[in-house]
């Protein structure tokens, strides 16, 4: 009976708080769905609008100069009215350029570091290297545009012959930059990996390293391409530093010593105030930047389908 009667109590108190907490539940439940579908609408239609923008403003610039020659053009040099020449080829070959380098210097950094956190690295180093990796990713790129202009040009210099604006230094800048994107994202892939693979692993007496290499890797390598390709796409959307030190010599060239410009730094200069609004020019930096849009969203759909496509579930 002593039971009952306190089940009843208990039953009696949650029925009290309910009543009491009853409207403001209601109302809760009625408007977070709303404020949450207010929050995805405004980001669809921001999306949309992005688009559309570029859109209409490259069909405006298409409709005052060929396609054709702007897609197979090797010359870039608008600002002679008279002879201008809007070839997108030599910007497309800075871009390129620059993201190879950066790959590089990247790549193996970034995946030997994310290794090094996942499989050998104990909580004191791990709270030591981590917050390090996120300072480097929360510099402003104009500060990465100015060491590469102010200490990594000058320090190449004493080794090679170097112009002060040229591709390899902005391109070993834009890498340090992109290590962390890549050592965060290949850690979380390396960690999904179930310990007891890794424990099987050394009961066979294979050695830590045989483990990272053999089975670890292969086994997140879904998740370690995925952050290759987000990092790719990183570096050919990079602005600041390319700005700052890689020069506004369009040219199509393989020579990292040479002074280069990309997509995103011919975007920049125009923005300037070197076109007047209207202009041919004025439009053509929707055109590049709508180029660049293309060269992103291929990028990330590569990587969207490599994580679909070989991801392991355990």
């Amino acid at each position: 009976m002593a039971n009952e009667k306190n089940n009843e109590t208990v039953s009696a108190l949650i029925r009290e708080q309910k009543k009491k907490r009853g409207s403001w539940n209601q109302l809760t439940e009625k408007t977070v769905p709303i404020i949450f579908l207010i929050c995805a609408v405004i980001s669809i239609v921001t999306t949309v609008g992005i688009v559309l923008t570029l859109l209409f403003e490259t069909l405006t610039f298409f409709n005052r100069v060929s396609f054709i020659e702007f897609i197979s053009g090797t010359e870039w040099y608008p600002f002679v009215e008279s002879s201008a020449s809007y070839g997108i080829l030599p910007l497309i070959s800075g871009t390129l350029l620059i993201t190879l380098i950066a790959v590089i210097v990247a790549v193996p950094i970034g995946l030997a570091s994310a290794i090094y956190l996942s499989e050998y690295a104990g909580d004191r180093e791990r709270r030591i290297i981590k917050p390090i990796l996120e300072v480097l990713a929360g510099i402003p790129t104009i500060v990465y545009g100015y060491f590469a202009l102010t200490f990594v040009t000058p320090l190449l210099q004493n080794f090679i012959d170097l112009s002060l604006f040229n591709a390899l230094s902005p391109g070993i800048v834009v890498g340090i930059m992109i290590v962390p994107m890549i050592a965060s994202l290949s850690e979380d892939a390396m960690n999904a990996v179930p310990n007891s693979m890794r424990e099987g692993a050394l009961a066979m007496g294979a050695t830590r390293f045989e483990v990272a290499r053999k089975i670890v890797v292969p086994a997140a390598l879904s998740g370690i391409v995925a952050s290759f390709v987000l990092a790719i796409s990183r570096a050919i959307g990079e602005t600041m530093i390319v700005t700052v030190a890689g020069g506004s010599t369009p040219r199509i060239t393989a020579d990292p010593t040479d002074s280069i410009q990309t997509m995103t730094a011919y975007i920049v200069q125009v923005s300037l105030g070197d076109a007047s609004f209207g202009s041919t020019i004025y439009y053509s930096i929707y055109a590049v930047g709508m180029t660049l849009f293309v060269f992103t969203l291929l990028m990330n759909l590569l990587s969207q389908y490599i994580t679909k496509k070989f991801r392991e579930e355990y």
